[in-house]
């Protein structure tokens, strides 16, 4: 397939319409360079609002949208849904499922999947939640073992369909934790009126000492007590054995019988095959320069979660979220004009805005710079960021309505279970579960 259509102008081919992405996409706008954007979904998903899909809250669409309509109005934009199996940096091409793509310039996007450390049980039996696929799996996994217990008389029966515990005290977990606990003490009564809420446990769980450990330890303080005071069980400075979907076993000695295992303890990037194994990172990421090239190359780029900027002042790397990913694409979209043009290139530096994260109603902790707060009002300016970051007008106002709804029911959401879910399918190594930035 060609990517050019004989365009006269350089072919830039970005893989992943996530932040990252479309920030490259949209910079390269009117510029003289033809742009093909390569995704396996033919949406952009907006992450940080994955959890209250799988919590039923919000549907899948409301935080979707479509990248053609992203696009419909760039002149030198294309869209292929495709996945991509392999880099050929010495043909200047990418073999995909549509065929083999050339290109002058590429930009990496294709962000992170879920890191299991290794563990091969603890991959096979628990949940990952990077993706809309693998929110709704776990949607499902949650209102089919709810029903399952209203069904099963034995109190100690009940209590591993009833139990959660999340593997991850970051924002992902500190937020799933919350909205879990929000529906166990609000909802879970009037859903299923035969169940009691104190036999729902919600357990949030880390090997570190401290939860939102990037965090200020003011707002850590703050999440922790929040969860606590909702119900949650938080342990910290313990780690993860094992897990067999029946009980999940810490090296300390201590079990826990459940059904429902979430894992967000870590991540690694998603790299496709055919370059060099020296420009590869801890944590599965590209080894980039300054400008964001992947070492070893002229004409590679990588951006987000899956690129490993290393320099004094970040010796790890820049943190995987969305706002560095944004920053890298601005940066990078300049940038290949420079080259293009002959002008100097401009090196990266990432400018903090700070972190959000909600544990739930009317709570959420914000540290934004040298300006930290937590409460109600905290939660405001995490509903108005996320709000205004939703892509399509349609989505901000489903979202709105939606929220304010739960704000004022205390029972919003619809938590239908539209298929059944089936373990099985989650370990047929379908590729679409992997986050892209």
């Amino acid at each position: 397939m060609s990517a050019t259509h004989n365009t006269k102008y350089p072919v830039v081919v970005i893989i992943g319409g996530g932040f990252g992405g479309l920030q490259v996409a949209k910079q390269l706008e009117d510029k003289p360079v033809d742009v093909l954007m390569l995704d396996k979904h033919n949406y952009n998903t907006f992450q940080p609002l994955l959890y209250q899909v799988a919590t039923g809250s919000l549907e899948a669409e409301s935080i979707a949208f479509s990248l053609r309509k992203n696009f419909a109005d760039q002149k030198n934009f294309r869209f292929r849904v495709a996945e991509v199996f392999k880099i050929n940096p010495d043909k200047n091409s990418v073999t995909t499922s549509i065929g083999e793509i050339a290109y002058d310039y590429l930009v990496i996007a294709t962000g992170s999947t879920t890191n299991f450390f290794g563990n091969k049980d603890i991959e096979k039996f628990a949940m990952p939640m990077k993706s809309i696929p693998e929110a709704l799996n776990l949607r499902y996994l949650i209102l089919q073992n709810l029903e399952e217990a209203v069904r099963t008389p034995v109190k100690e029966d009940r209590e591993p369909l009833l139990t959660f515990v999340l593997v991850g005290a970051g924002p992902t977990g500190v937020e799933l934790a919350g909205a879990l606990a929000e529906l166990r003490n609000h909802i879970l009564t009037k859903d299923y009126p035969e169940l009691k809420k104190e036999e729902m446990k919600v357990y949030l769980v880390d090997f570190l000492p401290k939860v939102l450990g990037p965090f200020s330890d003011s707002a850590s303080k703050a999440a922790k007590d929040f969860l606590i005071k909702m119900g949650v069980k938080v342990l910290l400075n313990v780690k993860v054995e094992s897990y067999d979907g029946n009980e999940i076993k810490f090296e300390d000695g201590r079990t826990i019988r459940t059904k429902n295992v979430i894992w967000s303890a870590g991540v690694m990037g998603v790299v496709p095959d055919g370059l060099e194994k020296e420009s590869i990172e801890r944590g599965n990421r590209l080894s980039v320069d300054p400008i964001s090239r992947v070492k070893g190359t002229e004409n590679i780029f990588a951006i987000g979660d899956v690129a490993a900027m290393i320099t004094e002042e970040t010796p790890k790397g820049h943190p995987g979220v969305a706002q560095v990913a944004i920053q890298q694409g601005k940066q990078v979209g300049k940038n290949i004009m420079h080259i293009i043009t002959g002008q100097p290139t401009e090196p990266f530096k990432y400018n903090d805005k700070g972190s959000l994260a909600t544990i739930g109603r009317n709570k959420a902790v914000a540290d934004l710079g040298k300006i930290r707060f937590q409460g109600f009002f905290a939660w405001l300016v995490w509903m108005f960021v996320h709000l205004i970051s939703l892509l399509g007008g349609r989505n901000k106002l489903i979202v709105l309505i939606n929220w304010v709804a739960s704000y004022l029911k205390n029972n919003g959401g619809s938590r239908l279970i539209m298929r059944k879910f089936e373990r099985e399918e989650l370990h047929k190594k379908d590729k679409q579960t992997s986050k892209i930035d």
